[in-house]
């Protein structure tokens, strides 16, 4: 993603300031991002001399914020964790980066305060866990936080000592029934021009835009696939969580929710398959039955996650917040000699530079809308 005919420019900044620090050429870039989990982006830095090697000494792993911009639009934004200095066999020198979006914070922050939520929004509890996390000193990276509101209220608790990760706190809280999802976007104030990081949060889903983007093949779709994966499905669901027992003397039993059964499956057809998911710091039955309902209801039968290819050009105009735009997907061939004509919602969105005999292009993943 470089040379003078790229749509890319990557800014590097200080991550608590937000200070630029440096525009840099990088090489070989793969990015992604997601709704409730984070996006990564790697690449490399070409370092062909001493003048340069300077300027990418002030790059630092932990410390550094990176935006990669599209056509003067933020497409992806995140925190350099890793890098790697590597020499080849003729002495060409290149720093590999590792990045991943804000979210991914959340993950390198531990609970270490007793906190107590009761009868509170669970939009609210979601943004006092990321106020928390940006209230200790050197905690703040500049994620704002809007008001959105669910309706759902909810009795939560974490214990200083049980060094819960904030992301863990977070899914705890949204992939319960009735939850929500959140991702952190990065965009330029449409006023004052200012980089934006913005915890969104959307219940019960994350909506962009008020009109669908239609992809059409033969057109902007270059290819598609509608994977259908039974192993990731199930037609029961349990989950298990902590032991509420805090006598040493008795035997402890993790808490553990009722079996939620999908029984209209069963019913027509399909045969018993069993779901579990595991959550240590969860002791509430009540919150372990909210949690097996959830994973029941995102993984009934056989798990199905269309993804289509697009290309990204003046062809075949794709806007920058593409997490939670609705698609309007219409397909005409072999399979569908009738046509598809299908709405979807963005979940996942990978893109995929330039190559030589191939454009540039981004993968989406979709599910029903």
């Amino acid at each position: 993603m470089s040379g003078a005919a790229s749509p890319y420019r990557v800014l590097f900044c200080d991550l608590r300031t937000d200070r630029p620090i440096d525009v840099l050429p990088l090489r070989d870039v793969s990015l992604d991002d997601y709704i409730g989990r984070p996006g990564s982006l790697t690449g490399s830095i070409p370092v062909p001399d001493a003048a340069l090697a300077e300027r990418v000494r002030r790059i630092e792993d932990g410390r550094t914020a990176v935006y990669l911009e599209r056509g003067g639009d933020l497409w992806w934004g995140g925190i350099l964790w890793t890098s790697t200095l590597q020499a080849d066999d003729k002495g060409v020198l290149t720093l590999a980066l590792q990045a991943a979006t804000f979210d991914s914070y959340a993950a390198r922050r531990r609970i270490r305060k007793d906190l107590y939520y009761a009868a509170q929004d669970q939009l609210d509890i979601a943004r006092k866990l990321w106020d928390h996390i940006q209230g200790t000193p050197g905690g703040d990276i500049g994620v704002t936080t809007g008001t959105e509101t669910s309706g759902i209220l909810r009795d939560t608790s974490w214990r200083d000592g049980d060094e819960t990760a904030v992301d863990e706190a977070f899914r705890q809280l949204a992939e319960v029934e009735g939850g929500f999802e959140y991702h952190i976007a990065v965009y330029r104030d449409p006023v004052g021009g200012q980089r934006v990081k913005r915890l969104r949060l959307g219940h019960p889903k994350l909506l962009t835009g008020s009109t669908d983007l239609v992809l059409d093949r033969p057109g902007a779709v270059l290819s598609y696939a509608f994977p259908r994966d039974a192993t990731r499905g199930g037609t029961t669901a349990r989950a298990r969580g902590a032991s509420a027992n805090s006598d040493q003397s008795q035997e402890s039993r993790p808490a553990i929710s009722a079996e939620h059964v999908a029984q209209d499956l069963i019913d027509g057809g399909f045969p018993r398959i069993d779901l579990a998911s595991d959550h240590s710091s969860v002791s509430s039955v009540a919150t372990l039955n909210a949690l097996a309902a959830a994973q029941l209801a995102e993984s009934r039968g056989a798990v199905v996650i269309p993804e289509v290819t697009v290309r990204l050009d003046d062809r075949a105009p794709v806007p920058p917040m593409l997490l939670g735009r609705t698609v309007r997907l219409r397909i005409t061939d072999e399979w569908h000699p009738q046509g598809l004509d299908a709405r979807y919602r963005v979940i996942g969105v990978k893109v995929a530079p330039p190559q030589r005999g191939r454009p540039e292009t981004a993968e989406l993943f979709l599910e029903a809308h």
